[in-house]
C-alpha cells in the first residue's frame, strides 16, 4: 500500500491492534527473554507502540522486565495458552484470492462457527484480502454451513502440515503480503475465541499516522450506520480508504474535502468539486484526539442524485 507522510510531523503515537498484543505474547513465548528493540521488530510496530503494549502486559502481570530484557512469566504463559493458535504459512492454491496465505488452527471452536462469512468479514476489516473458514467434523474438513468437503489436495496439505483434531477450526487468511494474511486470520481467530480482554484508549488505536487498515473498522461501522452510503476516511499523515457497497474499493485514497476538514478542524457539508464524487453532496467531520485533529471521515449522499423529494438528507440544512 502506498503511504504519504508529511514533513514536520511530531513523534510517533502508539497504534496497534489485538493482533500485535497477541503477537508480542507469541514472540515472548518463543524468545524468552528478549530485548524491546528486537520485540518491536518481530511484532511489526514502532518502539513507542511496543512500550505501550509492554505496559499493558505489565499492568496485567503477564511479563517481567529487567536488565536481561522482557520475559513472559507463568501467568503470562497461562494466558497465552488460553488464546493459543497454531500458525502455518502455506499456499492454499485456488481456494483463496490473495497472493499469500496463512493457516490458523484453533482448538475445539467448531461449535462457534456459523457460516464462515463472519470470519471473512473480520479478516477483511483487519486488512486482509479475505479469509476462508473450515471445520473438522468426524475426521473430515468441511465448509461450515454447507457440509461440503474440502478439495482432497488441499485437505491432504492441511492434514500434513497442521495438527488438526475433531472440532477444530481452520481459518485461512489471504493477503497482499504474509503479514496481512496472518493478521487477518489471527484477528478472526481471536474474535471467535472472544477476543483479548484488555482495556485501551483511543490513542492506542488511532493516530495522525494511522493507515487505511487502521481506520477501516470505524469506516465500516459508519458505512453500516448510514445504510450503505459510500464512506471515505483518512488520517492526517497517511492516505486513506474509500468504501462502497460493503467493500474497500480504494486503500490509497484522499479527497479535497477530507484534506480541507483536517486543515480547518470543523465539519464541512458541501458539493464535491473534484474526484470520484464530483457534483455530489458530502459531509465530512474531523476526528479529534487531545484537541488535535488526527483524521477525517466522510459520507457521500448519493441519494441526492436520485432527485426524490422523500429521501432523508444527511443534514436538515441541506434540503433543496
Amino acid at each position: 500500500m502506498l503511504t504519504q507522510h508529511r514533513k514536520g510531523a511530531g513523534g510517533p503515537i502508539p497504534k496497534f491492534s489485538d493482533y500485535h498484543i497477541w503477537k508480542a505474547l507469541d514472540c515472548l513465548d518463543k524468545n524468552n527473554p528478549i530485548g524491546r528493540k528486537k520485540l518491536s521488530s518481530l511484532i511489526g510496530v514502532g518502539e513507542g507502540s511496543t512500550r505501550t503494549i509492554l505496559g499493558i502486559l505489565q499492568e496485567h502481570e503477564l511479563v517481567d522486565i529487567d536488565k536481561s530484557g522482557v520475559s513472559i512469566n507463568k501467568k503470562g504463559t497461562d494466558y497465552y495458552n488460553s488464546v493459543y493458535m497454531e500458525i502455518k504459512h502455506l499456499d492454499a492454491g485456488s481456494l483463496t484470492i490473495g497472493e499469500y496465505d496463512c493457516v490458523v488452527r484453533i482448538s475445539k471452536m467448531a461449535s462457534r462457527v456459523k457460516y464462515g462469512c463472519e470470519e471473512r468479514d473480520i479478516a477483511i476489516k483487519a486488512g486482509a484480502t479475505g479469509a476462508t473458514t473450515l471445520v473438522c467434523n468426524n475426521g473430515k474438513l468441511l465448509f461450515p454451513g454447507s457440509g461440503y468437503l474440502v478439495d482432497p489436495s488441499l485437505s491432504d496439505l492441511l492434514w500434513s502440515n497442521v495438527n488438526i483434531r475433531n472440532e477444530d477450526v481452520i481459518i485461512i487468511g489471504t493477503g497482499e503480503n504474509p503479514t496481512m494474511a496472518e493478521e487477518g486470520a489471527v484477528i478472526a481467530a481471536l474474535t471467535l475465541m472472544g477476543g483479548l480482554q484488555f482495556d485501551r484508549d483511543l490513542k492506542d488505536i488511532l493516530s495522525h499516522r494511522s493507515t487505511g487498515n487502521e481506520l477501516v473498522s470505524l469506516a465500516f461501522a459508519i458505512h453500516d450506520l448510514v445504510g450503505g452510503l459510500p464512506v471515505c476516511a483518512k488520517s492526517r499523515d497517511n492516505l486513506g480508504i474509500r468504501i462502497e457497497n460493503g467493500m474497500v474499493i480504494d486503500n490509497t485514497y484522499t479527497g479535497q474535502v477530507l484534506e480541507e476538514v483536517i486543515t480547518v478542524g470543523t465539519t464541512i457539508r458541501k458539493i464535491a468539486t473534484s474526484g470520484p464524487y464530483k457534483g455530489i453532496k458530502v459531509i465530512v467531520t474531523p476526528i479529534d484526539l487531545d484537541n488535535r485533529v488526527i483524521a477525517a471521515i466522510g459520507v457521500v449522499d448519493i441519494r441526492s442524485m436520485a432527485g426524490a423529494d422523500n429521501l432523508i438528507r444527511l443534514s436538515s440544512d441541506e434540503d433543496e
